[in-house]
């Protein structure tokens, strides 16, 4: 789950994390009375939407006054920005942020990821901040420092002392450095998050560290130790396809292609994409119906693909473990009669009950392909559509 810009300043401050004081707008009648109540010279307009890149695409703004602040504000309401992240739909600003603005002497990056590799939280951090982290990595890796934090001993001072030392801090800003990592951690053990990244850190003219930007993502599976996080939740940054999957526990996300994909279990179908693309498709989403799924589960599944527009086909690739394959025929079939299914359809079925499901698919009369395995599956899949286009 992921939240807006000011939300996420808003917990890092109760963790002792340095922040700039603002006022989010979801009115733009507000904005007048928002910006007065921020001290100058400089005030800063930024739109709130889950996605980076805000800044190129005239979502961050300067103002030199509160009236060109209000301004500013409320001329972003409805903008539609376009960003790396957004795809080229892009997203309409529903909120603004207005920010105290600050006296920046560098720009720096810091964030925190947890590294599946170790188990282990890492915090990260490069003397260029202000750019994406992608492009440092690719471009000077040599300029990227990494802290592995052991969780039986947590945060330790060295660490604090080596990322300051890492970005060059001197002085009071080392000290200061100690503080603004330390809450920095305690957000992101005690708040269950998957990524935490303040992009840029600034270090003031005065050697004060703040956080000028600030992006959290939290792990959806910890969200019922946190009620007052998922209250933050903005449905209208969400999809709808995968947020009405959500609410029938269905695990989808839209993706570019036009194979929809049907599959139980995470890692198979992360095998199932990636042998689709082998035989020279594209999958147009991953949804796993999971291990549990009724028949009434998998007809809402088969759904939710054809609700896509650029679907022109559907794989079906089920293993029958916990799950059984009758099942899950007897909802493919519910589904494509309730839908007058017109596109290719191919169903790979092995396990529990797989014959009684190939009964099911077979007595149908409807046209439904069968594979004998995965391979075959997606073989049988893209060359119908080569043979539909």
């Amino acid at each position: 789950m992921n939240i807006h810009e000011h939300q996420a300043k808003e917990l890092l401050a109760g963790h002792g994390v340095a922040v700039l004081p603002g006022i989010a707008l979801t009115d733009p009648g507000e904005a007048e009375a928002a910006a007065a109540q921020l001290s100058g010279p400089v005030w800063v307009v930024k739109a709130q939407i889950h996605a980076g890149g805000r800044g190129k695409a005239g979502g961050v703004k300067l103002a030199n006054s509160t009236a060109e602040a209000a301004a500013l504000a409320r001329a972003m309401f409805g903008q539609v920005l376009v960003t790396h992240q957004t795809g080229p739909s892009g997203k309409e600003v529903h909120r603004v942020y207005i920010e105290q603005g600050c006296d920046i002497a560098r720009e720096l990056y810091l964030g925190c990821v947890i590294d599946r590799a170790s188990s282990r939280v890492t915090i990260m951090v490069s003397t260029e901040g202000g750019m994406e982290i992608e492009e440092v990595a690719a471009k000077t890796p040599e300029k990227i420092h990494r802290a592995v934090i052991d969780p039986a001993i947590g945060l330790q001072p060295f660490h604090a002392r080596r990322i300051a030392f890492a970005l060059g801090l001197e002085g009071a800003s080392v000290k200061a450095a100690g503080a603004f990592v330390s809450g920095l951690y305690d957000a992101f053990t005690t708040l269950d998050a998957n990524l935490l990244e303040i992009n840029p850190l600034v270090v003031t003219r005065d050697g004060d560290l703040i956080a000028l930007d600030a992006k959290i993502n939290f792990d959806d599976n910890a969200l019922y130790r946190h009620p007052e996080i998922a209250s933050l939740r903005d449905e209208n940054e969400e999809d709808l396809t995968e947020r009405e999957a959500a609410e029938h526990e269905l695990s989808y996300v839209k993706l570019d292609g036009n194979i929809g994909c049907m599959v139980n279990g995470a890692g198979l179908a992360m095998a199932t994409m990636d042998i689709i693309k082998l035989r020279g498709g594209e999958p147009a989403n991953f949804l796993d119906v999971g291990g549990g799924a009724t028949k009434d589960r998998v007809a809402t599944a088969f759904k939710l693909i054809l609700s896509d527009p650029n679907v022109e086909g559907i794989l079906v690739n089920i293993f029958g473990g916990i799950m059984r394959c009758d099942v899950i025929a007897e909802g493919v079939v519910e589904a494509a009669r309730e839908l007058s299914l017109t596109v290719p359809l191919v169903v790979r079925l092995e396990g529990t009950n797989v014959e009684q499901g190939k009964a099911i698919l077979a007595a149908s009369n409807l046209s439904i392909v069968s594979a004998n395995d995965l391979g075959d599956a997606a073989e049988k899949i893209v060359a119908a559509l080569g043979t539909a286009a």
